[in-house]
């Protein structure tokens, strides 16, 4: 037997009690003599500026008590709802509202919407919607609606995230109030779409629109570039006749979330530039795309105008600032200003921690996360223990990853995520214990994701063990079917073992899903600010002949001092000859031509690098750095290496 369950209380709207007798007023106390306009101020003014709910309820009996113009009571009425809202926390019921609007007859618009925005800002987020079909079904046409009423219905939609909400304050807004077209609704209407994830629908509601404002244009902006359209979000910023700093910022933080940090730091310098009011919002967005580039230069910059704006001591933009700096490959910078920030958060802590750890630097990271737990008394998260176990990942250190790992739940009731797993196959798979990890992986409490299962698959690749290889890649390949770097992974594990049939097969299947290997890219940052890109075997920079011609001479010079090139980073089947010829062609290593031909000896060079750096460059810079009396600096996409007098702060784990 089906049993149904009752709808909530608030069924009883239909049927609200009838209004509390009001308090009794002390004895002796006549009513106020004014005349009713003064009175009907006197008694607006108390009421904004109650205190408290009594207070309240004795400034209702009053309303209700003395005589006043009927045209002022909707307004009075209407600001006792907006101050019985307002009280922290809020303590007047529903009904009791109902009781006020009911007090008025006949029913008033304007205390209708008043009485939307009190359910609103006091009930749960969709509870308007009740009150709305409660007002309808007790007046019918007799009560007209406002626009503000379907605005607040918007706003409730906005807040709970409903896209059903939201489609249901359009339609009423149409079908019953006609305000489709009233300009403050609309742009409700497109907050509410954007809100719910519908950028489709609010375009519609925009370009249907007859009279735009500057927030309708930056509505439909924000939304685009939430969604990561960033063609569809130029398109509409390029048309608005008036940009806001909402827009701007808009921008900006959407080309660096999306992965285009050159178009990002382009629009930040137009906000700069036009004078335009720099907030923490916009300077993380440009913070964000300085480390994604790693530009030095521009990171300064940055820097400057945080300062200069007053947020260099904001905590938000300080924990950037320390995780850009790390991400441009200066640690010892992103160090400075974690010092010298006044106040510190979680955020802040973790950041410098992860910052100490992919620059190799993991005893630092380690004695820095004690620093936060045991002096300066801030609550580790799960973000703090990734930054913890990567650095015990990059330094082989098994015994302390081991009991991080523990003291993370033990300790702390932190829950390991896949994230967590991740960093644990990542730390035995990069010290050899391939199998342990494995063992790791099917002994996981959550669901392995892409990470798990790549970070083990990278270990296979490390250390050769292609059968592994092939079951962990079954999983990723049902996990991660388009993702590219897995199959490429696999191909290259097997082509190590020479199983070139196997590395055939694995080529197919790419074809077959018309996946194509990323190209390898290497960005350099010039002496002027401007980063120069370099692809593999590339032929388009303009100084390409010389870069090449300055590549062989160092070649040749490296060999004279006993440099080999590792050909076995090559993992095509072609001969040896071949094999040098494309080693010669690697992105990092024309960066780094480049960089020597236009820094010259004795400077830092600095490189990033999309992929992971191969054994054979790692070996070619190690060894440049001693005999040309350079600093190399290179981000790959697992960590930092500073190469520099042979020697390389990585430490052989990469």
């Amino acid at each position: 037997m089906v049993r149904l369950i009752p709808r909530p209380p608030l069924a009883r709207l239909h049927a609200p009690p009838p209004p509390p007798p009001p308090p009794r007023l002390p004895a002796g106390l006549p009513l106020p003599l004014l005349p009713a306009p003064a009175l009907a101020a006197t008694l607006l003014e108390a009421v904004s500026s109650s205190p408290s709910l009594p207070h309240l309820r004795h400034l209702h009996a009053l309303l209700v008590r003395v005589p006043l113009p009927a045209t002022s009571l909707p307004f009075l009425f209407s600001r006792l709802l907006r101050r019985l809202a307002a009280l922290q926390p809020p303590h007047a019921p529903l009904p009791y509202a109902l009781n006020v609007f009911s007090a008025v007859s006949p029913p008033d618009p304007f205390l209708a919407a008043a009485l939307l925005r009190f359910a609103f800002l006091t009930q749960p987020p969709l509870l308007p919607f009740r009150v709305f079909s409660y007002l309808r079904g007790a007046h019918g046409t007799e009560l007209p609606f406002l626009p503000f009423a379907f605005s607040t219905l918007a706003k409730s939609a906005t807040a709970s995230r409903s896209l059903l909400a939201a489609a249901a304050a359009h339609a009423v807004s149409v079908l019953v109030g006609g305000f489709d077209r009233h300009r403050f609704v609309e742009n409700s209407l497109i907050s509410a779409y954007v809100a719910c994830g519908d950028v489709g629908a609010a375009r519609k509601v925009f370009d249907e629109m007859v009279a735009k404002d500057v927030i309708s244009w930056t509505s439909i902006v924000v939304a685009y570039s939430r969604s990561g359209d960033m063609r569809s979000a130029e398109e509409v910023f390029g048309r608005c006749p008036v940009k806001d700093m909402v827009a701007w910022t808009a921008m900006v933080t959407g080309y660096a979330q999306n992965a285009m940090p050159v178009k990002a730091l382009e629009v930040f310098d137009g906000m700069e530039a036009l004078g335009m009011v720099i907030d923490e919002v916009s300077l993380t967005g440009a913070i964000s795309a300085c480390a994604q580039l790693g530009a030095v230069r521009r990171a300064a910059w940055v820097q400057e105008i945080a300062e200069r704006t007053g947020f260099g001591n904001n905590v938000v933009v300080g924990s950037g600032l320390v995780d850009m700096y790390a991400k441009c490959g200066l640690i010892d910078e992103a160090s400075k200003v974690f010092h010298g920030m006044q106040e510190k958060n979680v955020y802040t802590y973790s950041s410098m921690i992860a910052g100490l750890a992919s620059h190799g630097r993991a005893s630092e990271a380690i004695a820095l996360f004690k620093e936060m737990v045991d002096r300066a008394n801030v609550e580790p998260n799960h973000v703090t223990f990734i930054g913890v176990l990567t650095a015990c990942s990059h330094a082989g250190m098994v015994g302390e990853g081991r009991y991080y790992f523990a003291q993370m739940k033990d300790r702390y009731g932190i829950i390991p995520s896949a994230d967590h797993y991740a960093c644990m196959v990542d730390l035995f798979g990069r010290a050899g214990l391939v199998d342990e990890a494995l063992d790791l992986v099917r002994s996981m409490t959550v669901k392995p994701h892409g990470g798990v299962w790549g970070a083990l698959l990278g270990a296979c690749r490390i250390h050769g063990k292609s059968e592994i290889a092939k079951v962990v890649a079954e999983h990723l390949f049902k996990l991660e079917p388009e993702s590219v770097g897995n199959y490429v992974l696999l191909s290259n594990t097997l082509a190590s073992a020479g199983k070139w049939d196997e590395v055939s097969k694995v080529r197919i299947l790419m074809r077959k899903h018309r996946l194509k290997k990323d190209p390898a890219v290497s960005l350099f940052e010039g002496r002027d600010g401007l980063v120069h890109q370099f692809f593999a075997s590339d032929n388009v920079h303009p100084r390409t002949q010389e870069i090449k011609k300055a590549l062989l001479d160092l070649v040749a010079k490296l060999k004279l001092e006993g440099y080999v090139p590792i050909l076995s980073s090559i993992v095509y089947d072609v001969n040896d000859e071949e094999k040098e010829r494309l080693l010669m062609g690697h992105s990092e290593k024309l960066a780094l031509s480049f960089g020597l031909l236009t820094l010259g000896s004795g400077c830092t060079i600095r490189i990033i690098k999309n992929l992971r750096i191969c054994d054979d460059c790692h070996l070619f810079m190690r060894l440049l750095s001693r005999v040309e009396s350079v600093e190399i600096v290179v981000r790959d996409n697992m960590r930092f290496h500073h190469f520099k007098n042979g020697e390389c702060s990585c430490g052989g784990f990469w």
